[in-house]
């Protein structure tokens, strides 16, 4: 065999290399996936429990506890995943500048100035509506524009599982609605969180 029937051969798998190359190197720049999607799933599933335990249909109490404690719960544990997720996405976008890097920022901007909007919205009229409805109204627009925010963010990257993901929260925030108060809570912490638990799964396996 002569050094020219070994050149399709070595083409061949220096095509290979390089390739394998290029995915490690692309794993290694994006952050893996479940730092995006379960600190917010297990916040939610753990959190809006809580809050379903305490404030359950029909103005009912399955665990006692004060009425200031499932807030308070929900509100640390979604404190705890943005600082997780906030760490986790910034080691691993140190080095991406360029485009990619500013549709991240506005992306990020989009998040915290649509929920700074929202909450200022909604402290505006709870006062005038019975607490139960009040809570579903916080509770129902912040999962609203979540699930919203979520096709926003797969439209822009062609994230398929991202955008279908803002596609389920939605739904289940619409079913949650419409069962109403107390079992809205139940509804987003088992689909809702679980829906994020289970999409990282899904996004970490194709991420490699």
């Amino acid at each position: 065999m002569t050094p020219e029937d070994d050149a399709p051969i070595d083409a061949a798998a220096a095509m290979r290399l390089i390739h394998e190359q290029q995915a490690s190197t692309v794993r290694g720049l994006e952050p893996d996936p479940r730092v995006h999607y379960w600190p917010w799933g297990f916040a939610w599933l753990i959190g809006f429990g809580v809050y379903f335990l305490r404030f359950s249909p029909d103005g009912r109490t399955i665990v006692a506890m004060p009425a200031w404690l499932p807030l308070t719960v929900l509100f640390v544990l979604l404190v705890a995943a943005a600082v997780v997720f906030g760490v986790g996405s910034a080691r691993a976008y140190r080095h991406v500048a360029g485009e990619s890097a500013r549709r991240g920022r506005w992306y990020g901007t989009a998040w915290g100035l649509g929920f700074f909007g929202l909450s200022v919205v909604i402290g505006r009229v709870t006062d005038s509506l019975p607490p139960e409805l009040a809570g579903l109204l916080w509770s129902a627009l912040s999962v609203g524009l979540t699930g919203a925010l979520h096709m926003a963010g797969g439209a822009i990257w062609l994230d398929r599982t991202l955008y279908r993901l803002g596609v389920w929260l939605t739904a289940v925030n619409i079913v949650g609605v419409i069962a109403g108060p107390g079992w809205h809570a139940l509804v987003v912490s088992v689909a809702g969180g679980g829906g994020l638990l289970v999409a990282g799964a899904l996004a970490r396996r194709r991420h490699g």
